[in-house]
């Protein structure tokens, strides 16, 4: 593809941009490079968004992990590990009432986000 804008093109680009997709998404899905996006949404004036937030990976202590052998209904089925490798597993603690996981994963699984873009636990 050329790096000529077509109108069709800037169409895409801010369909693309209203959906919430990365710069480097929309680059790849109109074959140009995330810069080249950059560029034009500046150009454009299309509205600013937010950089997503990276939050620091905590290790979380793992008393044991479960094989898929050994869960059994009522345990926790929040999966560690890398599926397909010897360490793969789940968490196993006791599963919060209706839910498939224990209550500190149901606290990282279920969140919704506000209209403001705060995040609160659901219920």
């Amino acid at each position: 593809m050329t790096n000529e804008w077509t109108p069709i093109r800037i169409s895409a680009l801010i369909a693309l941009w209203n959906e919430g997709l990365s710069t480097s998404m929309i680059g790849n899905r109109l074959g140009i490079t995330k810069n080249a996006v950059v560029g034009k949404v500046h150009r454009l004036g299309l509205p600013k968004r937010n950089a997503p937030v990276r939050h620091k990976v905590e290790k979380e202590v793992i008393a044991e992990v479960i094989k898929l052998e050994a869960l059994r209904p009522g345990m926790c089925s929040w999966p560690f590990g890398e599926p397909g490798t010897s360490g793969f597993g789940f968490c196993g603690q006791p599963a919060a009432p209706d839910r498939p996981y224990c209550t500190s994963h149901c606290s990282r699984a279920y969140v919704k986000i506000t209209k403001d873009g705060k995040k609160v636990e659901a219920a």
